[in-house]
C-alpha cells in the first residue's frame, strides 16, 4: 500500500519573452535529400526540441519562428537522430550551418554568428587535445617500464595543461563572450590544498570549497541553463555539497533566487528544479524547503508560468506538509479508544511517543506491527517510550471488529489504540478542519512518527530500523 508522491514541475520550462525579430536557422546538408531534422537545445542531460524541419531535395532545411530562441548550446539532429552538430545561439538569431556528416567536427561551418567562431575553434582544439590525451592514457596503461609510465604521464599532463591554458586564454581575452561564460561554468571548483590536521582544518576546507563552488557562474545569466553541465553542477551541490539541513538550504536558495530575478529564464529554471527536488526530498526534514518555496514564492504568485492544475498540486502538497515539519509540535489528535472513550495524543505521558498509523487490512501493516511490538518490548518500553496507534480505515466499511481482534491476537493491548468515527470525520469536514490524514500526510500505511517529551516531531515516515537508530542516538546523547 506504499505510494510515492512525485511531481515533475521541473519539466515546465516555457519560452521567454517574445522579440519581434524571431529566428531563422538554415541547415545545408548536401549528404541528405529528404528526412526530418530537429533543432534542439541542452537541458541537463537531455535535448529538448525547439523546432523541426524537412530537408528538401537540395539538402537544405530551414528552422524559423517569430520568437527569438533563448541563448544556449543548440544541436541539429540529422534524419535518423544518430548524428548531430552543435553550435551556439546568443543574440544573433539568423544563422547558417553547413555540415559534412563525414567529419562534423572539422568540416562544419557556422556563419552569421561571431560567437560560433570561438566555439568552432575551441571544439577543434579540444577534440585534437582530447585524442592525444586518450592516446597517452592508453599508452600509460600498456606501459611495461617505470620510465614509459613517467613519459606518458608527463605527456598527458602537458596536453591537459595546453587545453586548460587555451580555455583560460579565451576567458581572459574574450571575457564578455558566451564562450567565456560557458568555460567558466564548466570549471570544477578547486579543493583547498591545506592538509587537514585537526577537525577544524577539515571544516575550514569544506567551507572554503562551498564558498568557491560557484566561482565563474552567475545566476543572472540565462545562457548557462541550456548547457549539459549546469544541471549536473546544481544537482551535485544540493545533494552532496551543501549541508543537508533545511535551514542552510533555505538561506542558500533564497539568495540564488534573489540573484536570478534579473534573469527570468534562470529564475524559472531554478524555482522549478528546486520545487521538484524538494517536494520528495532525499533526506528527512528537507520537505521544509519545499514548504518554504511554496510560502515565499508560489503562494505569492511568483511562479505565474505554472498552470492551474500544477498550482493546485503544489498547494495541496504544501498543505499536507505544513503541520508535520521536523521540529514542530505534533498536531493534536482527539480520538476514541477501543472502548469508545476519549483518548488524546497529548495525554500520553512519555519521554518519547511513537505514533503509528495503520490498518488491519493492510498486508504490510500486518507484517510490521508485530515487529514494532517486538522492538518495543525488547528495548524501548524500558526507556519510557509509548506507542499511540491510530486506525486509518478507508471509510468504505466498518473495520473495528477486525481492528480489535488483531490487537488481541498480537497482544498489543498496552499500546494506546485510537480511531475516529465516520460521524466525527464528517463533522470535521463540515467545520472545514483538517483531518489527521492531512495533518500527518497519511497517503499510505503504515506510517511512523517519533515525538519527544514535548510532542515535537523528531522523526517521520520512519522504517523500524530508522526508528530504532534514532532512539539509540537520542538516548546516547542524553547519557552524555
Amino acid at each position: 500500500m506504499m505510494k510515492k508522491y512525485i511531481l515533475f514541475f521541473f519539466a515546465v520550462l516555457t519560452a521567454g519573452a517574445a522579440h519581434a525579430q524571431g529566428y531563422r536557422v538554415t541547415l545545408h546538408a548536401p549528404g541528405y535529400k529528404s528526412g526530418i531534422t530537429y533543432l534542439t537545445y541542452y537541458m541537463g542531460n537531455n535535448f529538448n526540441i525547439a523546432d523541426s524541419a524537412a530537408i528538401g531535395t537540395n539538402g537544405v532545411a530551414v528552422f524559423k519562428g517569430p520568437v527569438n530562441l533563448q541563448p544556449g548550446i543548440y544541436a541539429i539532429f540529422f534524419p535518423g537522430k544518430q548524428l548531430r552538430t552543435e553550435f551556439l545561439i546568443n543574440k544573433e538569431q539568423v544563422i547558417s550551418v553547413t555540415a559534412d556528416t563525414a567529419d562534423l567536427v572539422n568540416k562544419t561551418k557556422v556563419t552569421g554568428s561571431k560567437e560560433n567562431i570561438l566555439y568552432d575553434q575551441y571544439q577543434k582544439f579540444a577534440a585534437a587535445r582530447g585524442r592525444l590525451m586518450q592516446q597517452e592514457r592508453r599508452a600509460y596503461n600498456n606501459a611495461t617500464t617505470p620510465a614509459d609510465s613517467l613519459l606518458h604521464e608527463k605527456n598527458y599532463n602537458t596536453y591537459n595543461k595546453e587545453l586548460n591554458d587555451y580555455r583560460e586564454g579565451i576567458i581572459k581575452n574574450q571575457p564578455n563572450s558566451m564562450m567565456a561564460a560557458l568555460l567558466n561554468a564548466m570549471k570544477e571548483p578547486a579543493y583547498p590544498a591545506k592538509i587537514p590536521v585537526t577537525k577544524q582544518d577539515s571544516i575550514d576546507n569544506y567551507n572554503e570549497y562551498v564558498k568557491n563552488y560557484w566561482n565563474g557562474i552567475t545566476f543572472m545569466d540565462d545562457r548557462i541553463i541550456r548547457t549539459p553541465f549546469f544541471l549536473k553542477k546544481l544537482e551535485r551541490y544540493y545533494r552532496e555539497v551543501i549541508s543537508p539541513d533545511a535551514e542552510s538550504i533555505i538561506k542558500d536558495v533564497d539568495y540564488k533566487l534573489l540573484l536570478a530575478r534579473s534573469a527570468p529564464e534562470m529564475y524559472k529554471f531554478l524555482l522549478n528544479w528546486l520545487t521538484d527536488n524538494f517536494i520528495s526530498p532525499r533526506y528527512m526534514g528537507q520537505d521544509a524547503v519545499f514548504v518554504h518555496l511554496f510560502d515565499k514564492y508560489h503562494s505569492k504568485g511568483l511562479s505565474s508560468w505554472l498552470n492551474e492544475k500544477q498550482m493546485e498540486a503544489i498547494s495541496r502538497r504544501a498543505y499536507m506538509l505544513m503541520a508535520n515539519l521536523i521540529g514542530e509540535k505534533a498536531a493534536p489528535l482527539e480520538m476514541l479508544d477501543t472502548a469508545d472513550m476519549p483518548a488524546s495524543l497529548y495525554s500520553v505521558d512519555a519521554d518519547y511517543t511513537i505514533i503509528c498509523f495503520w490498518d488491519p487490512n493492510c498486508g504490510h501493516c500486518r507484517e510490521e506491527i508485530p515487529r514494532l511490538d517486538s522492538l518495543y518490548r525488547a528495548s524501548w518500553k524500558n526507556h519510557q517510550v509509548k506507542i499511540f496507534a491510530v486506525l486509518t480505515p478507508d471509510g468504505k466499511k466498518n473495520v473495528k471488529p477486525e481492528w480489535i481482534n488483531f490487537i488481541k491476537e498480537q497482544h498489543i493491548g498496552d499500546w494506546t489504540h485510537v480511531y475516529i468515527t465516520k460521524e466525527m470525520e464528517d463533522a470535521e469536514y463540515a467545520a472545514q478542519k483538517p483531518g489527521f490524514r492531512q495533518l500527518y500526510d497519511i497517503t499510505s500505511t503504515p506510517v511512523i512518527y517519533l515525538l519527544d517529551k514535548e510532542k515535537r516531531i523528531i522523526g517521520k515516515k520512519l522504517t523500524l530500523l530508522q526508528l530504532h537508530e534514532l532512539l539509540q542516538v537520542k538516548w546516547s546523547a542524553a547519557a552524555n
